[in-house]
């Protein structure tokens, strides 16, 4: 074990602010009780207020903890909500007094927890809008979710929920890669370690020594609890995305969130939501496909509208992602798996970078009030309510439309660093960059085509309107 060593500068836990936050466990579990019992609480308060009155539950949920606290958390420290979640908290102790058995083979799939994801929770959230932010199925939702974190927790080792079931678990996992922080080890110190205790502390049964080499952090959820086995390790400040430059222990799984997280959020909602409030919303491919079928077939409670654009974005973006990826494996002349899981680290960005945009924006215009009112019903405060801290149609808030192209520049440039990874002549690395680039510049296009829509044909008096639900 190594002790008061001297840290670099870019070292956070260098920095004694930083080195409370991160790395004095008190604070840290004064932190997760807090998180807990308003975890606790807001579902609680979702059972005995299950109406949409309730406006404390809901934003507890889906305004405070997703997607302001996750998305702004990941885009700069990374992975420290899991550090905090109160599954993953009350997880360890589980763990550590329960059976301790070798999760089978079929659990052992990350495809799970991203189905649970992009299906189970966005695919629903299309289909039957809203459905998932009523209060009351928002408690019965975390309710079971917790049952089946626990159970699991309490049957194997190594936190294998977080891992391979927990659908927000595959989320950052993926896009901690993102930020600009990576946890690792001094080098010099661990060559001559014998003792091993980073790993030892880790319930996750990681190596943190390995970190550095693998250029990987695994599944590491910044829970800390190595930093205060060993002073060796290290929470280093680093260029955002520069992981991603150099070759990386390779997980496929994380490519697919980056893909069908895009799909299912920026595409469907740019389908559904923004488009949606133009002129031209009933002439939209998704709408008349919805008009369509409402010929025919009438389910009160569902958008077909929702449900055809949710569809459209992961076929169009799945498709035009195989098909770059293709023409970018024949110009490289590797196999389509090998570029695959390479090259698609490039659209990392294009989800998380472009939602950071979006989250001040509406940080601004309804977050803030939504969050405060709600506490404020939650916990019975007598304070008045409070006002947005702007409107929507201000102008400066435009400046936070220029995220969406910062994600696609660092997407170009990871994909153009990812490239040369390959050992091949110029010419051909300069092919499969264009074919590679074929979602970032579809993105790009969705972009460029949103503002010609809305400057064309303007915007619908009632935007609501081509939320079509099909009654009875």
């Amino acid at each position: 074990m190594v002790k008061n060593i001297k840290r670099a500068k870019n070292d956070l836990l260098a920095m004694s602010i930083f080195k409370t936050v991160f790395k004095n466990k008190a604070f840290q579990r004064t932190i997760q009780i807090i998180t807990l019992a308003l975890f606790v609480y807001a579902i609680y308060y979702g059972y005995e207020n299950p109406t949409k009155e309730n406006t404390f539950t809901k934003n507890v949920f889906w305004g405070l903890f997703w997607s302001f606290f996750m998305v702004l958390t990941l885009t700069t420290f990374g992975r420290i909500f899991c550090g905090i979640c109160p599954h993953g908290f009350l997880g360890k102790y589980i763990t550590k007094y329960g059976m301790n058995l070798e999760m089978p083979k079929f659990l052992k799939n990350r495809y799970i927890g991203i189905t649970l994801l992009v299906v189970g929770w966005w695919g629903v959230y299309y289909t039957i809008p809203g459905a998932l932010k009523i209060p009351l199925a928002t408690a019965i939702m975390f309710t079971v979710l917790t049952i089946v974190a626990f159970v699991i927790f309490f049957l194997y080792k190594d936190m294998s929920y977080c891992k391979y079931i927990c659908p927000i678990g595959n989320l950052t996992k993926a896009y901690q890669k993102v930020s600009f922080t990576k946890l690792g080890t001094n080098s010099e110190h661990c060559a001559s370690c014998r003792t091993f205790e980073c790993s030892t502390a880790c319930t996750y049964n990681l190596k943190p020594f390995t970190f550095d080499k693998k250029n990987s952090m695994d599944d590491c959820s910044l829970c800390m609890d190595c930093t205060r086995a060993c002073d060796s390790v290290d929470f280093k400040i680093i260029p955002p995305t520069s992981t991603l430059y150099k070759k990386t222990k390779v997980e496929k799984s994380d490519i697919w969130v980056y893909i069908l997280v895009f799909a299912s959020i920026t595409f469907t909602m740019s389908f559904h939501h923004a488009l949606g409030r133009t002129n031209i919303a009933d002439s939209l491919p998704w709408a008349t496909s919805a008009q369509y079928v409402g010929q025919y077939i009438s389910i009160k409670g569902v958008d077909f509208v929702g449900f055809f654009a949710y569809l459209y974005s992961l076929v169009l973006v799945v498709s035009t992602t195989f098909v770059g990826i293709f023409l970018a494996s024949k110009a490289l002349g590797q196999k389509f798996s090998s570029t695959f899981s390479s090259l698609g680290y490039a659209y990392a960005p294009l989800f998380i970078i472009a939602s950071l945009g979006h989250l001040l924006s509406s940080f601004f215009t309804k977050t803030y009030s939504n969050v405060l009112n709600g506490f404020i019903q939650g916990f019975a405060l007598d304070i008045d309510k409070v006002q947005a801290l702007s409107s929507r149609g201000d102008s400066w808030l435009m400046a936070f439309e220029l995220f969406v192209y910062l994600a696609m520049i660092l997407g170009l440039v990871i994909l153009y660093k990812r490239v040369n990874l390959f050992k091949v002549s110029k010419m051909r690395k300069v092919l499969a960059y264009i074919a590679a680039s074929s979602l970032i510049l579809l993105y790009l296009g969705l972009s460029m085509y949103k503002i010609y829509a809305f400057k064309t044909y303007g915007v619908k008096q009632r935007a609501h309107s081509t939320h079509t639900h099909m009654k009875k």
